[in-house]
């Protein structure tokens, strides 16, 4: 089966916003709100939504990057997960953080953030933004801020590519043929 397209470059750029303005609307104040994406990709959306915001809100939200893989509960056979650099630029004590990731899936992955961010301190309150939601949840987390829900087979492979990273800006599905 060949990819399929979920999301465009221009559906991507209307996710973003629409979730840069949700967030603005459930702060109190951008001054109060720690933007902190989850390596790779939730990094550079991280990123997006900073610069989004800031053009709504003349002040930009700090943004941090997270590497999890220390804190992952799901790692087969010991092997040793690739590490990114952890870089939360700002106190997190009372302040709102949103953990932006590309997929949710299981929630693992936020389950690991959440652990790794209380290193960091103790946030007022957690959301979490997510370009795609695919379901599947082995854990009891949703996310605050959806770009797109995307049902998806547990066979299937979901795919963000952005152009920073990968040289090119889409979101496809793909079946993963053992």
């Amino acid at each position: 089966m060949a990819d399929r397209l979920l999301l465009n470059q221009d559906q991507i750029r209307r996710a973003i916003v629409r979730i840069a303005h949700e967030i603005m609307e459930h702060s109190r104040g951008i001054d109060e709100v720690v933007l902190v994406g989850i390596h790779t990709r939730g990094v550079t959306l991280a990123q997006r939504l900073s610069y989004r915001i800031g053009e709504f809100e003349n002040a930009k939200p700090a943004v941090g990057s997270l590497d999890v893989g220390l804190y992952r509960d799901d790692i087969l056979g010991g092997a040793k997960p690739l590490m990114h650099p952890t870089n939360i630029p700002v106190k997190i004590e009372g302040q709102l953080v949103v953990l932006v990731d590309d997929v949710l899936y299981t929630g693992r992955t936020i389950r690991a953030a959440m652990d790794a961010l209380t290193d960091f301190g103790r946030p007022r309150q957690i959301q979490l933004a997510a370009l795609i939601d695919r379901g599947h949840r082995e854990l009891p987390i949703r996310a605050d801020y959806i770009g797109k829900n995307a049902p998806s087979s547990e066979d299937d492979i979901v795919r963000v590519r952005l152009q920073e990273i990968d040289g090119t800006e889409e979101v496809v599905i793909a079946r993963n043929i053992p």
